[in-house]
C-alpha cells in the first residue's frame, strides 16, 4: 500500500494526543493542516485547521524527513489535545487532505520494508507492545531494540564464508589441497551448528517467557487445593467446600512470580467416580497435567498422601493443611493457606521453580514458533552438511542453511508470512 498513512499512537482521552503520519507526500498533508512546514526535527506549537479554516485545536508538530526516520519515509507527528471530539476532528481533516488511516502494522510493515528493522526486530515490537511482565518486556526490548538480529548477522557471515571456501574447495578440486583444509571447515560448521543448538535450546525457554508458564495443582478430593489457589492469587477465584468433588472443571488465573507470566490451575480432586460429570473433571486434571510446565502435587494433612502424577511431568510436592497436624514428609514444604504459615516460602519456591524453566543463557534466545522452525530448518541442513562427503551437496546443504537464515530475519522468502505477521499488530504500529 502507499500514500500518507495516519494512526493515533496514544489512548484517546489522555492529556495529549500522538498522531503518526507516514508517505511520500506527509509534507503536504501537514502544510495543508497547519500552514507554514516547521523546520525538521524541532517541535513547534501550530493551529490544527479543518478544510474550511476552523481552528480544530493547537498543538505541537515535528517533521522526520525520509529516509532517515522510523518509517524510512517522511514521516510527522502531531500532538493536539487528547479529546474524543478533537480526535475526530483531526481525522477527518487529515482524511480530506488525502491521508488514510493506518492498517494493523502497516508503520512498521514499512520500515521493514525500507530496511529500518528486520522481520525479528518487527516481532519484537509486537512482542513488546504485547508484554504484561517484567521479563518478558525484558526478552522483548533485546529483540526489539536488534540485539538478537546483531546475533543473527555474526551467523550470517560465518556461513556465508563456509559457502565461499566450500566453492573454492569444489573449483580447485584438482589441485590436490591438504585435507586439513576440509577438516578446518567441517570443525567450523560444526562449530555454528552447537551455536545454533544453544540459540535453539534458549528459544525453547524464551518461549516459555513469551506464553507464560503453566501450573497445575493436583491431588485428591479436599486436598486444599482451591484454597491454595485462592491463597496465591489473592482472590477467590474458585469455590472452596469441604464437600468433596466440589471443584469439577480446570479453573485458570493468572499471576506475575518474579516477572514471569504464570497460569495458575485448580483441577478437580483426583479419584474414581461414578459421576460422569466429576469423571470428566478428573479427566481433564490429569490431561492439563501432562501438558504442564510444572505440577504442584497438594499432600493434605494429617496423613500427607502424596498422590500419583502422569509419567515425565515435571513436579512439585506441597503438604498442604499443616496447621490440622501430622507429621509433614522429610524436604516436603509445609504450607497452611488458612493460616499463611509456610506461604511466603512457597511463594519463594514457585519464583525460584519458574525462573529455571526460563533460563535462557547468555546467547540469543528467539520466542516465537515461526523463529524456532527457521534455526531448525538451518540446525537440519548444517547437520546434513557435516555428514555428507560429496563438496557439491555439502555446498547446496550450506546454502539451504543461508536460506532458513534469510527467512528468520526476512531477507528473502517470507512473502507468506508477512502479513500474517504484520496484521496481529496494533493500529498505529
Amino acid at each position: 500500500m502507499t500514500g500518507v498513512i495516519f494512526a493515533a499512537a496514544s489512548g484517546v482521552g489522555g492529556a495529549i494526543a500522538v498522531i503518526r503520519l507516514s508517505g511520500a507526500g506527509v509534507d503536504a498533508v501537514v502544510a495543508g493542516l497547519v500552514g507554514r512546514l516547521p523546520s525538521p526535527r524541532r517541535a513547534s506549537l501550530r493551529g490544527f485547521r479543518d478544510a474550511e479554516g476552523g481552528l480544530i485545536d493547537r498543538g505541537l508538530v515535528i517533521r522526520f524527513p525520509g529516509p532517515d526516520s522510523v518509517t524510512g519515509e517522511d514521516y510527522a507527528e502531531l500532538q493536539p489535545h487528547g479529546g474524543r471530539a478533537v480526535a475526530a476532528a483531526m481525522s477527518a481533516a487529515l482524511v480530506a487532505l488525502g491521508a488514510r488511516p493506518a492498517e494493523p502494522g502497516e508503520f512498521s510493515r514499512r520500515a521493514f520494508g525500507n530496511g529500518r528493522l528486520d522481520l525479528v526486530q518487527a516481532e519484537g515490537i509486537a512482542d513488546l507492545i504485547a508484554a504484561e511482565t517484567e521479563a518478558q518486556r525484558v526478552l522483548a526490548l533485546d529483540q526489539a531494540g536488534g540485539a538478537m538480529s546483531a546475533a543473527i548477522g555474526v551467523w550470517r557471515a560465518r556461513l556465508i564464508g563456509l559457502m565461499a571456501r566450500q566453492a573454492a574447495l569444489i573449483d580447485f578440486a584438482d589441485e590436490d589441497l591438504p585435507p586439513e583444509v576440509e577438516a578446518a571447515m567441517l570443525a567450523e560448521i560444526g562449530g555454528l551448528r552447537g551455536e545454533i543448538g544453544a540459540a535453539i535450546g534458549a528459544g525453547v525457554a524464551a518461549e516459555r517467557l513469551r506464553e507464560g508458564i503453566d501450573i497445575v495443582v493436583l491431588g485428591a478430593p479436599n486436598a486444599g487445593k482451591s484454597t491454595l489457589v485462592n491463597a496465591l492469587a489473592g482472590e477467590d477465584v474458585a469455590i472452596v467446600s469441604e464437600v468433596p468433588g466440589t471443584t469439577r472443571d480446570a479453573i485458570g488465573v493468572r499471576l506475575d512470580l518474579g516477572g514471569v507470566k504464570v497460569r495458575l490451575v485448580d483441577t478437580a480432586g483426583l479419584r474414581v467416580s461414578a459421576d460422569a460429570i466429576e469423571a470428566e473433571g478428573v479427566r481433564r486434571a490429569e490431561a492439563h497435567a501432562r501438558r504442564a510446565d510444572l505440577v504442584m502435587l497438594c499432600a493434605a494433612a494429617p496423613d500427607f498422601s502424596i498422590p500419583a502424577a502422569p509419567e515425565g511431568v515435571v513436579r512439585m510436592v506441597v503438604a498442604t493443611k499443616s496447621d490440622l497436624g501430622g507429621e509433614v514428609p522429610a524436604g516436603v514444604l509445609a504450607v497452611s493457606a488458612h493460616t499463611g504459615v509456610g506461604m511466603a516460602g512457597l511463594i519463594a519456591t514457585l519464583q525460584d521453580r519458574v525462573a529455571r524453566l526460563v533460563e535462557r543463557g547468555a546467547g540469543p534466545a528467539l520466542p516465537r514458533p515461526r523463529q524456532m522452525a527457521c534455526l531448525r530448518d538451518m540446525a537440519a541442513a548444517l547437520d546434513r552438511a557435516i555428514l555428507v562427503a560429496e563438496p557439491e551437496l555439502r555446498a547446496e546443504d550450506l546454502q539451504a542453511a543461508a536460506t532458513a537464515l534469510a527467512r528468520l530475519t526476512g531477507v528473502i522468502g517470507v512473502e507468506d508470512v508477512l502479513d500474517r505477521v504484520f496484521s496481529s499488530f496494533c493500529i498505529g504500529k
